[in-house]
């Protein structure tokens, strides 16, 4: 601690010693850098800030969201500083007047892109900032310019986001409708080839796929056909069971003679057969014996014809019968058409299976071109429907929040913080090479510094002493020096004074 005392104290001593070309210094550094400070010219910015109306209800119902009326604006203000509009602004205010060629125009272009902000502050408040600093103007022209180029930036963005907008909406629509057109006649055409090939090809219509999913279908029906023929064949098989049990005539009462009495014995037969009694049970081979002994005798008496009547349940099962046999008829004809119209596809896969990857690509094609029409036709109603919404409510989407004012005070430099920064600049440069150049130097501050760099003990220091002359001396050099760092002083504060007071004075 007390090393590093005694280091301070020989740093001040140093600087101290070295004085006059220390202040010497700092005044060549400040007098240098406030006439630089004074040379910057004053810059003024003037800002304003509009609304935006980004959701809209109605919007929204049409597929207009907030993110797409987002994206709007955020193209708008990318391509409001864009160099068509600054070259617009250039030539609509007195920079113009000094650009005489296309390189003028390019430089004026490039300073007033670094000139001008636009920023987004809120969801739907953006505030443009123009600056304005030249040095052949005065600080109130350059203010003037500020607010009227902050004002043409408004305007261009007002014509960017109305007349701009439907002049690029009106311009899709007819774009759009160009490519309906195109997409309308290259789809007639791909109809047209395909009714040509349809014609030519029946069977190969809609390709591969197509005639795969014909297929299935087909065997899917065969199989559905198979099925019913089965039930219907084992429901004619069940409906002959029963024409065979079924007696043709029936005993009607009172009528008597020997075939009355057959079909009473066959009725008797039929019955037990029907109650599941097999040819070998007594009482069948009875009622057998019986029937024929009786066959016998009609026959000999010859009256086959007489002693019954028709049976009505035997007349019922023949006409059941009829109407399912027509019905297994009609089964077995569907199984053998689709049959045969499965061994015609076979057959026509097999034969010419080149043109069913033609039949294929001709399908996709058409169903390809059809999507992108019916795509094309979707966009542009609702586009056309977006235009008009846009067109009839835009008005009321766009409204200057503040607008631009002439600046009264500059925003750039910060004069009073330059001044001071360039007084402290000064006196540090001044310290600073006092300082550096004593430690050039062979002279020693205390004798601890002596001692520490020989090694040996230092027995004694013999103090300054002045005369009264020499004191005398020392005080006017003291003056001349306190006069010196209080005009460096006071040079500051009048700086400091004429800034405010041009301040006040553009306010």
């Amino acid at each position: 601690m007390n090393q590093l005392l005694e280091e301070l104290r020989a740093g001040l001593w140093a600087v101290w010693n070295r004085r006059w070309l220390a202040l010497g210094i700092a005044w060549g550094v400040c007098l240098l850098g406030w006439l630089v400070v004074a040379l910057i010219p004053n810059s003024y910015e003037s800002e304003a800030r509009i609304f935006v109306q980004l959701d809209d209800v109605l919007a929204e119902q049409i597929g207009i969201g907030a993110n797409a009326r987002e994206r709007d604006i955020d193209r708008i203000r990318q391509t409001l500083v864009s160099s068509v509009n600054l070259e617009t602004v250039v030539r609509s205010t007195r920079i113009g007047d000094t650009v005489s060629s296309p390189t003028d125009m390019e430089a004026a272009i490039a300073q007033l892109e670094d000139d001008i902000q636009v920023v987004s502050v809120g969801d739907n408040i953006f505030e443009i900032s123009a600056t304005s600093g030249r040095g052949d103007l005065s600080d109130a022209e350059n203010a003037e310019l500020a607010q009227t180029i902050a004002q043409r930036m408004i305007d261009i963005f007002r014509e960017e986001n109305l007349g701009g907008a439907r002049g690029e909406m009106s311009d899709s629509i007819e774009f759009l409708n160009e490519q309906l057109a195109n997409r309308e006649a290259e789809l007639a055409a791909a109809e047209e080839r395909r009714l040509g090939f349809e014609a030519q090809h029946p069977d190969l219509i809609g390709g591969a796929q197509t005639i795969a999913a014909q297929m299935s279908a087909t065997r899917a029906e065969l199989r559905s056909v198979e099925s019913d023929l089965a039930a219907a064949q084992s429901a004619m098989a069940s409906i002959d069971g029963q024409i065979a049990s079924t007696p043709r005539t029936i005993i009607v009462p009172g009528s008597g003679g020997p075939q009355a009495t057959l079909a009473q014995a066959e009725a008797n037969l039929a019955a037990m057969r029907a109650r599941g009694l097999t040819d070998e049970h007594p009482d069948v081979v009875a009622a057998q014996r019986t029937v024929a002994s009786l066959r016998e005798r009609a026959a000999a008496s010859g009256a086959s014809g007489g002693g019954g009547m028709p049976n009505p349940a035997y007349t019922s099962l023949q006409s059941m019968r009829v109407e399912r046999q027509s019905n297994v008829m009609s089964l077995q004809s569907r199984a053998a058409a689709l049959r045969a119209e499965i061994a015609s596809i076979n057959a026509s896969q097999a034969r010419e299976p080149g043109v069913a990857a033609e039949a294929q690509r001709i399908s996709r094609d058409y169903e390809v071109l059809r999507e992108q029409y019916d795509e094309l036709l979707q966009d542009r109603e609702e586009l056309r429907l977006r235009g008009q919404l846009e067109g009839e409510r835009s008005a009321g989407q766009f409204e200057v929040v503040d607008p631009p004012t002439t600046p009264r005070v500059p925003a750039a430099p910060n004069r009073p913080l330059l001044l001071f920064g360039v007084l402290v600049l000064g006196l540090g440069a001044g310290v600073g090479t006092t300082f550096a150049l004593s430690k050039l130097g062979s002279t020693f501050a205390t004798a601890n510094q002596l001692e520490r760099t020989f090694g040996l003990p230092v027995i004694g220091t013999i103090s300054h002493t002045f005369t009264e002359a020499g004191r005398e001396l020392r005080r006017q050099r003291l003056k001349y020096f306190a006069a010196g760092a209080g005009g460096l002083g006071v040079l500051f504060v009048v700086l400091m004074s004429v800034e405010f007071v041009q301040r006040s004075t553009m306010a």
